[in-house]
């Protein structure tokens, strides 16, 4: 087409936009395979043939998020949404982008720029977009839980208002006689809890509230105890930092509070009352005696509308397992093997209940007795422990999926588990794991079989259960090989490699990490940026 300007075996020529569409399927085809590097020259040279198309940046954004490069994949969906401040889907996909970078201060200011009059942020709640989701999973990423659960608490809390507006929907139906609707509104109603978006939320706070336990907050006494402990010049520079601390915090809230009073006032003058949120940050929320019995409220809602999602039944014997109930453990643990037996997760959960069951003191009393048969009952109906030992079972899941990164991963941390002097054994497992060729049914190009996000979970595997930083440094250089990209493993031809990085220019819409960061405060409540009026097309 490029000699031509036409398909081939027609004689009619197509119009030079053609092939620009073309590379753009092109490089969406290459994404989809997996092939970054080849989908960035063709969505670059499409990108050099007509520049002023939105839809290029926004498939090099997205290209460029699942080849693991967020930041730059946020700078180029901002790059898109200034070529069109009137556009809500661009600025909407933008903030998704930025969220995904962890940029949570830059995402605020940009998603508020559709909103009305008034209160910004309040006003954004009262949509119900759901924004709520992507900005919890952020903070849970960053270890801020207290703003996390605030999110995933706000989506629950929108279901909550779906459920109490249906109750003006009764009369009215029965008034107007429109039975047809009504009976569809009474079964939306029942599987109301059963949508995606509550099944995130609520798993999110699920985990929140698990981690919570692990690491219970510091209390003030403990916290004055390790301080007694530093030395004198420690302190000093602790206090410092604390002393900074507060006062960007005030800083903070003093500019949030200027914001919201100009926003008060809306075009025709009048201010309107704003809500002040007592606990903007969720630190009320972690002051929970019990956190599990908080994170109990949710599974059962995840029990009774997703029954048939593994995440349920994952974090049901999570939370039962930390709750030292057996019994709901091991009725998770089925429903597990009833989903999906061969799944690493599944095969983790089997081999550490049986392990706990094993080390369990000898029964006691009448009702200890009564659950230890039970236990030995059910041992005796599922079919991967039937005569095994529980090491005979892990050695056969790992020969069964030896080809697989995920299943080796979980069979050797199931070892280190078992048989902790047998660490570096375990450890071999995971780094001898092969890299295989896929096949694509005939299709050009080859393509790895490994996956940007199995890699990082087992690089979390080595740091945080192995306790190994030399074994996670080889896999995070070994992997840094395969995804080049990646700015978690530091990739060649990552934003994290300013000095090699191709996206060091405003050619291509990408800038340094810290011009990214700094963008934020570039933008103004009215949706214009400072340096747009330079921006040439």
């Amino acid at each position: 087409m490029r000699k031509t300007e036409g398909f081939p075996g027609r004689l009619d020529k197509e119009p030079p936009s053609t092939l620009m569409w073309t590379l753009f399927l092109l490089a969406q085809h290459y994404d989809r395979r997996g092939q970054y590097e080849v989908a960035l020259e063709k969505i670059d040279e499409a990108i050099a043939h007509t520049p002023t198309v939105i839809d290029l940046y926004s498939a090099k954004s997205r290209i460029l998020k699942h080849a693991g490069d967020l930041t730059a994949a946020a700078a180029l969906a901002d790059e898109a949404r200034c070529m069109d401040l009137a556009d809500r889907y661009i600025n909407s996909e933008c903030v998704k982008r930025m969220l995904q970078a962890d940029q949570v201060a830059l995402a605020e200011k940009t998603v508020v720029l559709f909103t009305k009059d008034g209160d910004q942020h309040n006003n954004l709640h009262d949509m119900q977009c759901m924004y709520e989701l992507a900005s919890g999973e952020s903070y849970f990423r960053q270890g801020d839980l207290g703003r996390a659960l605030k999110k995933f608490l706000a989506v629950e809390k929108h279901y909550a208002d779906i459920t109490e507006d249906q109750f003006d929907f009764h009369s009215y139906c029965l008034r107007k006689m429109t039975l047809r609707t009504y009976v569809e509104m009474l079964k939306f109603q029942n599987r109301l809890h059963s949508h995606a978006y509550f099944r995130k939320a609520a798993s999110g706070a699920i985990r929140c509230y698990i981690k919570l336990f692990d690491s219970p907050p510091k209390s003030g006494t403990e916290e004055d105890e390790e301080m007694a402990k530093l030395l004198p010049s420690q302190k000093k520079k602790m206090r410092q930092k604390q002393r900074k601390a507060e006062a960007r915090a005030k800083k903070e809230a003093e500019s949030k509070s200027e914001e919201s009073n100009a926003g008060n006032a809306s075009k025709s003058g009048k201010r309107h009352a704003k809500a002040v949120d007592p606990d903007p940050n969720g630190e009320k929320l972690l002051q929970v005696d019990e956190p599990l019995t908080e994170a109990t409220k949710y599974l059962k809602l995840l029990q009774k509308n997703s029954f048939d999602s593994l995440e349920t039944h994952l974090l049901s014997f999570e939370v039962y397992m930390r709750k030292q109930k057996v019994l709901l453990a091991l009725q998770a643990l089925k429903h597990l093997l009833r989903l999906d037996a061969e799944s690493p997760d599944t095969h983790r959960c089997l081999i550490r209940f049986f392990n706990k069951v094993s080390s369990m003191p000898a029964p006691a009393s009448d009702a200890e007795r009564l659950v230890s048969n039970v236990l030995e009952a059910e041992r005796q109906t599922i079919s991967q422990l039937q005569d095994k030992t529980l090491s005979d079972v892990n050695s056969s899941f790992l020969k069964k999926h030896e080809g697989s990164l995920m299943h080796r991963a979980a069979a050797a941390e199931m070892l280190n588990l078992l048989e902790p002097d047998k660490k570096h054994e375990a450890l071999l497992l995971i780094e001898d794991s092969p890299n295989n060729i896929v096949s694509m049914n005939g299709a050009l190009g080859l393509v790895k079989e490994w996956r940007l996000r199995d890699c990082i979970a087992v690089h979390k595997l080595l740091n945080g259960v192995f306790l190994d930083e030399e074994a996670a440094s080889r896999w995070k250089v070994r992997c840094a090989e395969y995804f080049l990209y990646s700015t978690y493993f530091e990739g060649s031809r990552s934003s994290a490699v300013i000095s090699t990085t191709p996206y060091n220019s405003t050619d291509n819409g990408i800038g340094s990490p810290e011009q990214v960061l700094q963008s934020a405060s570039n933008i103004t409540m009215n949706g214009k940026l400072e340096k747009f009026k330079d921006l040439q097309i």
